[in-house]
């Protein structure tokens, strides 16, 4: 395989076309733009790091039609798993992350219960702290209204133990990295500065 060289401007094009035509007919259509511009580059850009962090997963973008509140028949991105770290395309960009996505009840409860210990807690918000100070992503998908069962509202951490997972990040937009090899080395370092992150995670909840 040829070395990762940039996503074309037509890969977040195709996505947002299909924001608006997600249907097998205009997928079909526009099949080999999907192919060519968002799915060779991927396998190209998460071969890039196999070497050093094990065989990569590309997902497949039809959707589980299980799970598709509105019918949509395809996931308006792709998506890959590198090492323990996520690799999404779409009409927005790349984004790198690494965290907690929606654990099962017992995973967050351990969460919190790391969140809310005297050494483990403190150490989590120094890294989000100095994450959020370099410009990196550092949320959760939804938080309570208020203070989670046993726990005080007026607690030190209580932004962290109202999340229901975590996840950190960067996003590159569409522009002159997201088209170059460049994105290589932009990739690189948000894994090295993201791992401290996913450490804590891989020690006290995971």
């Amino acid at each position: 395989m040829a070395g990762f060289t940039g996503f074309p401007r037509e890969a977040t094009t195709f996505f947002k076309q299909l924001e608006s035509h997600n249907n097998r007919e205009w997928f079909l259509a526009h099949k080999d733009v999907f192919e060519q511009a968002c799915r060779e580059p991927l396998k190209a850009l998460v071969a890039e790091f196999d070497a050093s962090l094990g065989a990569s997963r590309i997902s497949r973008i039809n959707r589980d039609m299980r799970f598709s509140r509105d019918g949509a028949p395809y996931k308006t991105y792709i998506a890959a798993g590198v090492g323990k770290n996520y690799i999404s395309l779409s009409s927005q960009g790349l984004y790198v992350g690494t965290g907690m996505y929606k654990p099962e009840p017992a995973m967050l409860q351990r969460f919190r219960s790391a969140v809310d210990d005297e050494r483990a807690g403190p150490a989590l918000s120094k890294l989000v702290a100095t994450l959020r100070r370099k410009g990196y992503q550092v949320d959760t998908h939804q938080s309570l209204s208020s203070a989670p069962r046993g726990f005080s509202s007026d607690h030190p951490r209580i932004e962290l133990l109202r999340m229901k997972d975590i996840v950190a990040g960067k996003l590159f937009t569409p522009g002159p990295v997201l088209a170059t090899r460049k994105l290589v080395s932009g990739i690189a370092r948000v894994m090295a500065d993201i791992e401290p992150f996913g450490a804590w995670l891989a020690r006290y909840v995971l």
